[in-house]
């Protein structure tokens, strides 16, 4: 009789975490969804069948309430809640962006990290997938804050599978580039003329590519590491050098 795994996914009200729950879900994983927005949550949980609690992952006290209404044990721990804000240059880069940046994609990642890997770890059979960039090994301008915060989550990443070693608990690293979501929208503050033009004249990624290779990874044999995934759309080959056609009102 084949054990139902259980993953939790965190950021998972929209884009690349919404995905990724119902690909999980599809793939027949119990999910359990986390995201500040419970509205657009419940909905996502709804659709796929999993089950939808709030979480602020840059919130210790939200955390721990999150952690302590979950099954246990768990097998799967998708940390994809983080983002980018603006893109100022460091001379006119301001502490507010940066410290939301630092506190969703690292230490979001580490609390979520530290707080289920005994979980994990009583499964017999634990993964965590990080969902990281391109961001986290490339760097380029008005990017500092992002970057930064990217190539800190990736060390995480890479420290904590040598950490694990010798432990029934699996570690990946999923490194996106351009995908189109609500990313650009937030990174811009809701203008979505700019956010669009991140997009425009090429063929981004969509949320279920990204999603495809966490399931990929999750479904390996269990003696199979995936240490890292690299995706990009075609038409792009570092964070700046893309291909645009020409668009035709």
């Amino acid at each position: 009789m084949s054990v139902v795994k259980t993953a939790v996914v965190t950021g998972a009200s929209s884009g690349i975490g919404a995905a990724t729950a119902r690909a999980l879900a599809g793939a027949g994983f119990q999910v359990v969804l986390g995201a500040r927005r419970l509205d657009r949550l419940r909905e996502v949980a709804t659709s796929c069948g999993g089950t939808a609690l709030p979480l602020d992952v840059t919130d210790a006290e939200s955390v721990a309430a999150f952690v302590a209404a979950l099954p246990s044990p768990l097998h799967l721990l998708v940390n994809n809640a983080g983002g980018a804000l603006g893109l100022d240059r460091i001379e006119s880069a301001t502490d507010d962006t940066w410290t939301t940046m630092w506190e969703t994609n690292v230490l979001g990642t580490l609390r979520m990290t530290r707080a289920l890997l005994p979980s994990l770890r009583a499964s017999g059979d634990g993964h965590v997938v990080n969902i990281g960039s391109i961001a986290g090994f490339e760097t380029y301008i008005g990017g500092a804050g992002y970057t930064g915060a990217k190539h800190a989550e990736r060390a995480l990443t890479r420290t904590l599978r040598l950490e694990l070693l010798g432990q029934p608990i699996r570690v990946t690293d999923v490194a996106p580039g351009l995908v189109e979501t609500e990313f650009a929208l937030v990174r811009f503050a809701g203008d979505a003329e700019r956010a669009q033009g991140v997009y425009r004249g090429l063929q981004p990624l969509v949320a279920e590519d990204v999603a495809d290779c966490v399931v990929w990874a999750a479904t390996r044999p269990s003696h199979v590491n995936i240490d890292e995934i690299v995706v990009r759309p075609r038409d792009q080959a570092t964070a700046t050098a893309v291909h645009r056609r020409e668009v035709t009102s």
